[in-house]
């Protein structure tokens, strides 16, 4: 069944109302420890409600007004569907500032499910993974099918990573070996480490 637009911005508006009577920020608008947010419902609801296309861009607008801190992240994502998980990723450069957040990311880059990777390697994890930990979530991208247009910063993290080149290099050669063909992304983020020493 589709979704009006008139009753998904109906909804929406009363959800960011019901946020904003809330005591929100930090970790304060839940009662009793791993209870969660008050407006997680609404949270949970909003691809029912606002139409499964719009449900990440509905729910990062919901974690952008309510802005919870890493505690109640951390909570959401642990216990919400890979929508909901992937909405907390999309969410982070706009709420956390440092790396507080990374065990979510490391997290969905561990699983198979290709929505959360891509969702992992965004801004947030250009700003704050380590390099051994970005490089890994590259090849993540390459193994798993994930275009790497998904990894941001990747032109300015990449050139000049001779570690990363040399990586792909060994990646691209193994598959040579076994008869497979090398991605044209590998290809193309090995061009983005020219300049790299070996």
């Amino acid at each position: 069944m589709s979704v009006s637009a008139i009753s998904a911005r109906a909804w929406l508006d009363d959800a960011l109302a019901e946020i904003a009577d809330t005591d929100t920020g930090a970790d304060q608008a839940h009662g009793d420890p791993g209870t969660g947010p008050v407006w997680e419902p609404r949270f949970a609801a909003a691809g029912r409600h606002c139409g499964h296309e719009h449900a990440d861009a509905v729910r990062v607008l919901l974690l952008t007004a309510a802005r919870p801190g890493p505690e109640t992240l951390a909570l959401l994502y642990h216990r919400g569907s890979a929508a909901e998980r992937r909405a907390v990723l999309h969410a982070l450069p706009h709420l956390v500032g440092g790396p507080e957040a990374l065990p979510l990311v490391a997290d969905a880059l561990r699983t198979h499910d290709t929505t959360l990777v891509a969702a992992a390697v965004g801004p947030y994890a250009a700003a704050h993974l380590d390099r051994p930990a970005w490089r890994h979530a590259v090849l993540k991208c390459l193994f798993t099918g994930v275009p790497v247009d998904a990894v941001a910063g990747l032109r300015r993290r990449a050139r000049g990573d001779a570690v990363l080149a040399r990586m792909l290099a060994d990646h691209a050669a193994e598959r040579t070996a076994a008869g497979r063909d090398v991605p044209h992304d590998l290809r193309r983020v090995l061009a983005l480490t020219a300049g790299a020493r070996p």
